[in-house]
């Protein structure tokens, strides 16, 4: 089956599914689940399509290697673009459920707060961009031929490495960042915001960091977008802390084929987010700070106070620290 058909297919099933009113009631009980199956995902984006009466707007963007679609739901119809990514690393799951919860307490609803928001900004989000990654609980998308020089050979790409700006959507050898690479260039976002997770640190001053976040260091990015992703960070740290989040700089790399860096590169205020991967005790804490920057970024773009933060306050943001012993490491860009 051709990939154009496919997507028919997937899009027929969403106004099929949309008309029959084949989703969980509105008066629903909900709870956050840290880890949302490929099924419980598209089950979940539906049902926010149809309760949101259309405001949510749901689509695949494109096909994995082992045909799961690549999602994106958009909120909202103003000028100001915003482009969230979660999950590009399969085993980095916590900006999935965040990105979902967003959506719903944006999209569902018709409060002055919720009109006015989706009135000065639209949200786009690329909601488990590996889903193929998930579903083999491995950081890679699934490409038993690869022979990559970032990710792994017999399984798949890193696929946050390969968004190189010089290299076209079409050639791209890791499929799905090929798909978030052509959809960037298709919504032209004024912000990016990328979703990870990292293992676990100390700060300088002992505290355990729960997240850490950067703006992109390749050489080249031009000024305006590398202070617009200062002044995201700014605003997205503040939101994090403001809940109980202890937030670092992140010390990533400077490759231009690193997300961050690519779309710094084409002149999005980019930033990268790292959760850090706390144990299952603390799951729950991380989708809300996720989310509450997810709406501090939303909202302070939508009335303008982004652009009057200091972007020289980033630089301020202290470094990340030391590996916690014993801990859980992850890979890092």
């Amino acid at each position: 089956m051709s990939n154009p058909m496919r997507f028919a297919l997937v899009s027929a099933l969403i106004t099929v599914v949309t008309a029959l009113g084949l989703v969980a009631p509105a008066g629903a009980a909900r709870e956050i689940d840290p880890r949302p199956s490929t099924e419980e995902l598209a089950r979940q984006l539906l049902d926010l399509q149809v309760r949101s009466r259309g405001e949510v707007r749901v689509t695949p963007i494109g096909a994995s290697n082992q045909q799961r679609p690549v999602w994106s739901a958009r909120v909202g119809h103003g000028p100001q673009r915003i482009l969230y990514v979660t999950q590009q690393h399969g085993d980095e799951p916590l900006g999935t459920p965040a990105a979902l919860e967003f959506l719903r307490e944006v999209g569902v609803g018709n409060d002055q707060h919720q009109r006015w928001l989706r009135e000065q900004v639209t949200v786009d989000v690329v909601v488990r961009a590996n889903p193929d990654g998930h579903e083999h609980n491995w950081r890679y998308n699934y490409d038993p031929d690869a022979d990559p020089e970032f990710g792994e050979a017999g399984k798949g790409y890193d696929i946050n490495c390969y968004h190189d700006p010089a290299v076209a959507p079409e050639d791209n050898p890791a499929t799905e960042a090929g798909l978030i690479r052509r959809h960037h260039a298709e919504f032209e976002p004024h912000i990016s915001v990328d979703y990870h997770m990292q293992g676990r640190y100390v700060g300088g001053d002992g505290r355990e960091i729960t997240g850490s976040l950067m703006w992109p260091t390749a050489p080249g990015v031009a000024e305006e977008p590398l202070n617009l992703a200062k002044q995201v960070s700014v605003v997205a740290r503040s939101a994090m802390e403001a809940g109980g989040a202890n937030v670092s700089q992140y010390p990533g790399g400077d490759y231009q084929g690193i997300a961050r860096n690519a779309y710094g590169l084409l002149g999005s205020g980019s930033v990268l987010i790292e959760l850090s991967d706390m144990g299952p005790e603390h799951e729950q804490f991380q989708i809300s700070s996720a989310l509450a920057s997810m709406h501090a970024i939303a909202e302070a773009t939508a009335d303008g106070s982004v652009t009057a933060v200091d972007p020289a306050e980033a630089d301020a943001i202290p470094p990340r620290g030391e590996p916690i012993p014993g801990a859980t490491a992850r890979a890092g860009d």
